[in-house]
């Protein structure tokens, strides 16, 4: 049996979401409050196991006495804060961002973009025919992920897991300035020949579908990619004795891809290449 450490108390502390009041522990950001409060405000870039960027810019909200909107993902709760959620400036500065993303990149396996999208009435189309699209070929240079910069949002993830808050292989960085700006490893080379070590954290984390796994991006292009028929089930991976915990995606019986629990103590949502990508002798029937 394992026993997680509960750590040290925190004090609580209250401040008003749309009016109604909220309770959460010091530290806590005020989209946890927002979260607490059932509020249901979109983002992108923001995740459970990473430090927040402030990237994307769909999360924002008013807060009483401040001048300009600011992020839910990374402002620090504060008590007898008054934070407004669905007010007209906050929703038109969605809008806004959501539109120009989506007329820029392509959003189609970004989860619950086409909702908000619909939600916040957004139209990418007005910018016209000539609005500046990244339409670019997937790079497909190995046998285990691939790169659709068609798909990125520059939200900068992969960059922190590849970097100092995870894996520490620092194999990929922003490259260029601007609309030219990209997610690049070195001199823009290979993979291959990257200092890459295929841990496929960043795949991990990737919130747009930008990076994702071989196996899932050849079903997609076949059209034989289908979630709703995938199971997952939660196992440990035998090939140390860390005990990291995996969580295989099975589909027609066949693994698909495999993700670690963000929860889990051990792992973090963080495997090595052969903890996520090395399950093909599981179903290799030859």
């Amino acid at each position: 049996m394992t026993v997680t450490p509960l750590g040290i108390p925190r004090r609580l502390l209250e401040f008003t979401v749309d009016g109604e009041p909220v309770r959460v522990p010091e530290g806590s950001t005020v989209l946890d409050g927002c979260r607490a409060a059932g509020k249901d405000v979109p983002t992108l870039c923001q995740g459970d196991t990473l430090r927040p960027r402030n990237a994307c810019r769909v999360c924002v909200v008013e807060v009483e006495g401040s001048r300009t909107l600011v992020p839910a993902c990374s402002r620090r709760a504060e008590a007898g804060m008054e934070v407004r959620t669905g007010t007209e400036r906050a929703r038109h500065s969605r809008r806004l961002v959501l539109e120009l993303l989506a007329s820029s990149v392509d959003l189609s396996t970004t989860p619950g973009a086409a909702g908000w999208i619909k939600e916040y009435e957004a139209k990418p189309d007005r910018f016209g025919p000539d609005a500046a699209r990244l339409d670019e070929e997937p790079r497909v240079d190995n046998e285990l992920y691939v790169r659709d910069y068609g798909k990125c949002v520059l939200c900068y993830k992969c960059v922190d897991a590849c970097g100092e808050q995870w894996q520490n292989t620092f194999a990929i960085a922003v490259a260029g300035r601007g609309f030219d700006a990209r997610i690049a490893v070195e001199h823009d080379a290979p993979l291959t020949d990257s200092a890459c070590v295929y841990c496929g954290n960043c795949v991990e984390v990737c919130p747009t579908g930008a990076l994702s796994f071989k196996s899932e991006f050849d079903m997609r292009s076949a059209g034989t990619w289908d979630e709703s028929r995938q199971t997952e089930t939660t196992t440990v991976c035998a090939y140390c004795g860390v005990g990291c915990n995996l969580t295989l995606h099975v589909q027609d019986n066949e693994i698909v891809k495999v993700t670690s629990p963000h929860d889990n103590p051990v792992t973090h949502g963080n495997l090595c290449i052969k903890g996520r990508f090395g399950y093909q002798h599981v179903q290799n029937r030859g």
